[in-house]
């Protein structure tokens, strides 16, 4: 192997891209009229080599307004970002800056221990780690088998 890992980066990329579209669609069915006002942040997902590690973007979002939850193998962040206040008489030329409500589902792809995560927010970016819980499934594990003695049956 040539240790070119760019076609599996871009196809994690995109799928990356698929789930929050499906994310979106999801959120905004069955929302009156308020689907321009919603939002999913944008996510990181990475390991070491004893933890996993999740950023989030969630610029202008106050701790007061984020709410964290593990949910089996996902993470569900959600919250609500209020809406600036144009300056008076100001009229828009641009107005790109996404706010509301928001909620994002991230799938964890490995078992990790929800229970130690730690989380913390510096400058918009909220971090999530959690340590890693070692897979016993599909690990090889040695079975002892015992002889047994002639009369046991």
């Amino acid at each position: 192997m040539d240790g070119n890992f760019g076609h599996f980066l871009e196809l994690a990329r995109i799928q990356s891209e698929v789930n929050k579209l499906f994310d979106v669609l999801l959120a905004t069915r069955g929302a009156e009229g308020d689907g321009a006002q919603r939002w999913l942040p944008n996510v990181d997902i990475c390991e070491t080599e004893d933890r996993l590690v999740v950023k989030c973007e969630v610029p202008g979002v106050g701790l007061e307004n984020l709410r964290l939850v593990a949910l089996g193998d996902a993470l569900v962040i959600s919250g609500d970002k209020a809406p600036t206040r144009p300056e008076a008489r100001a009229k828009f030329h641009c107005m790109e800056r996404a706010y509301g409500a928001f909620r994002r589902v991230v799938h964890l792809p490995q078992q990790v221990n929800t229970r130690g995560a730690e989380a913390s927010l510096n400058s918009g970016v909220l971090v999530v780690f959690f340590p890693k819980v070692s897979n016993r499934r599909g690990e090889e594990v040695v079975i002892k088998i015992q002889e047994e003695t002639a009369g046991a049956a």
